[in-house]
C-alpha cells in the first residue's frame, strides 16, 4: 500500500468528536509527519482532514481555515483555539500510541 492510502485509511478511522495528530499517523504507519502533511494534501474531500492536527491540538490551517468550525460542529472537546488533546485523542487503533 502506498503512503496516501495508508494516510486516507488512517484519517478515514477517526471517529467524530476526536482527532489525531500528524504525528500519531506516523507513527502508525512507519513514516515521518511531514510524509504525512504531504500525503494529505493528496488525498481527496471524501475524508474528514480536519480530524488531524498539530501536537499541540492547533487545527490545520488548509482549506480556507474551515477546520475550527468543523471541529466545534462535531463537538471536539477545545481548550481556547486549540484542540484539548488529553480529552479528544482517538486511541481506536492500538498502534497509535496514548499522548505523553
Amino acid at each position: 500500500m502506498d503512503i496516501v492510502a495508508e494516510v486516507r485509511e488512517a484519517v478515514a478511522a477517526i471517529p467524530a468528536g476526536s482527532v489525531v495528530s500528524y504525528g500519531d499517523i506516523a507513527e502508525r504507519i512507519g513514516t515521518g509527519p511531514r510524509q504525512v502533511g504531504h500525503a494529505m494534501r493528496l488525498i481527496d474531500e471524501g475524508v474528514p482532514w480536519w480530524r488531524v492536527v498539530h501536537a499541540d491540538g492547533t487545527p490545520a490551517t488548509c482549506h480556507q481555515g474551515q477546520a475550527p468550525r468543523l471541529l466545534a460542529e462535531e463537538g471536539t472537546p477545545m481548550r481556547g483555539t486549540r484542540v484539548d488533546m488529553r480529552r479528544a485523542r482517538h486511541h481506536g487503533d492500538a498502534r497509535v500510541p496514548p499522548s505523553p
